[in-house]
């Protein structure tokens, strides 16, 4: 099974905007789309995508999913902004068997932790890029061998991409 973290995009700071409703900023917006595009070329189409209520996600989600073809299976869960890593842990376990390729549009410090937390290589350069951050826009990548998502746990996870759009490079 595959597993997507995806930070979600700069986002603007208007006054008077309550954090849950801040939108992206146009640099965000420029990156979202660019983080789609990056993720379609390198087959990342995921089967169904869980994503934060806030407003910042759900653009953020909604501009890269341009960048893919077919249908995509979109859960809201509310319980995923500002979630911990331990929360989003319990919310990517409920998800159906039938799901190989999932990805999470969600917010740090909880899915930069959860990233750490999952990966059992810590010696890859992408590791030690990840390590220091987990940048607005980043995507990390994460494989394991199991058959259900019930079964992941701390450590079982093989990094296999670590990707920014200062990365990238678009």
């Amino acid at each position: 099974m595959r597993l997507v973290l995806f930070r979600h995009a700069k986002s603007s700071r208007p006054y008077g905007i309550a954090d849950h409703d801040r939108p992206l900023s146009k640099s965000g917006r420029r990156a979202s789309k660019q983080m789609g595009k990056y993720m379609a070329e390198e087959r990342l189409t995921p089967d169904q995508a869980i994503v934060s209520t806030a407003s910042r996600t759900q653009e953020t989600w909604y501009l890269a999913r341009l960048g893919f073809k077919g249908e995509i299976v979109c859960r809201s869960d509310k319980r995923a902004y500002d979630a911990s890593a331990d929360t989003l842990l319990e919310i990517i376990r409920e998800t159906p068997n039938e799901v190989r390729n999932l990805i999470v549009v969600g917010h740090n410090p909880g899915l930069w932790d959860l990233g750490l937390q999952l990966i059992s290589d810590a010696k890859s350069r992408d590791h030690a890029r990840l390590q220091r951050n987990l940048p607005t826009a980043g995507l990390v990548v994460v494989d394991f061998n199991v058959e259900t998502w019930k079964e992941l746990s701390t450590h079982t996870g093989k990094l296999q991409l670590f990707a920014t759009p200062n990365l990238i490079g678009r």
